[in-house]
């Protein structure tokens, strides 16, 4: 099962059991040109025997699986069903989603975290914006992961803990760091680039049956601080549809918090009991930081898929985004209200 230490990270990067290496460098010249057919025969000659692909280390089917991702969005990208051009890759994706309990198909750890930087770098387009992109991935990815620790301590401890406050000290400052990160991308990266030239190559492919989207670097997976801040109890369909869509694409040990922290008590629940006062009082100012930072964040990232020319639905990206800010909005307010109406309880009390 994939997990979080560097040296597995640094070790997929490193590996290349698909030898592809020279193949996947001249990917972007063949997206430029559109070259469907030298894109097949690309895909063709990547894909190994099953035998050999059952063999593999769950890191070496990880770097296997990023590389043909890559000739998988990009036929996409030109019109083309990948598995209906090269049906033989079908069965290797299934057991190399099966090695490493993922999805059988690429995804945004795939495509960033996992995927060595320099020349090895594997690219649709190896245009230095598309590097940029990769690059945030491989800031804030590694960070969010690092939150799931305390997200569960926040699930289970009680808001006088010391180390309940800890906890959410230690996620704002994590989320300010994915901030940071976005704000570098977003002065680098014009919203225009990632719809019109990037996203395509992102679009849903057929495998088994069943549409699997590609590893849009431009997500921000933060559904699990969601869940620990607010939204185990207090989501609605909104924020379930972005977890439908979210939480299989997730690693191993996203999706087992998922599993058993989704029917929790939250932060805000816990603190709007207590009013955040005495004992609480440092817990319930971890926690405002905390909903600040994210509700800015989300604000920001909002903005830019705004400025991408593409059509506003009830179920486009800007219209879920916008329903999960307001949602994390309404219970930041609820806490410094729960908070504020305490405090003014207890003096008067006094």
């Amino acid at each position: 099962m994939l997990g979080e230490p560097r040296h597995r990270t640094e070790d997929i990067r490193a590996a290349d059991p698909l030898g592809a290496d020279a193949l996947l460098a001249a990917v972007p010249l063949m997206n430029e040109r559109a070259d469907v057919a030298a894109l097949t025969v690309a895909l063709r000659a990547l894909v190994p025997d099953q035998e050999r692909a059952a063999l593999w280390s769950v890191g070496g089917a990880a770097a296997a699986m990023r590389d043909l991702g890559i000739l998988l969005g990009s036929l996409r990208r030109h019109g083309t069903q990948p598995l209906a051009a090269v049906p033989e890759a079908l069965p290797v994706l299934e057991i190399l989603g099966r090695r490493t309990d993922m999805v059988p198909r690429d995804t945004v750890h795939h495509y960033t975290d996992w995927n060595p930087a320099g020349p090895r770098r594997r690219s649709y387009t190896g245009h230095p914006a598309e590097a940029r992109l990769q690059e945030a991935g491989r800031a804030v990815l590694p960070v969010l992961s690092a939150t799931l620790d305390d997200c569960a301590l926040v699930t289970r401890l009680e808001p006088h803990d010391a180390r309940f406050a800890c906890a959410l000290d230690r996620i704002a400052r994590r989320l300010r760091a994915t901030a940071d990160a976005m704000e570098r991308t977003v002065a680098e990266v014009s919203p225009e680039y990632v719809a019109l030239t990037l996203r395509p190559y992102f679009d849903e492919v057929e495998v088994a049956g069943r549409a699997h989207p590609g590893p849009a670097a431009v997500t921000l997976p933060l559904w699990p601080v969601d869940l620990a801040l607010w939204a185990c109890d207090r989501a609605d369909p909104a924020h379930d549809a972005v977890l439908a869509e979210e939480v299989p694409y997730a690693l191993p040990a996203w999706r087992e918090f998922h599993a058993r922290h989704r029917d929790g008590v939250s932060a805000v629940t816990r603190l709007a009991v207590s009013g955040g006062t005495g004992a609480d009082r440092p817990a319930a100012e971890a926690l405002a930081r905390a909903l600040r930072i994210l509700t800015g964040l989300r604000a920001r990232h909002l903005g830019v898929v705004r400025r991408a020319p593409r059509p506003e639905t009830p179920r486009s990206p800007a219209a879920l985004l916008r329903s999960v800010l307001d949602m994390t909005e309404e219970n930041r307010t609820m806490l410094r209200r729960a908070t504020h109406h305490r405090a003014a309880t207890g003096a008067a009390a006094r």
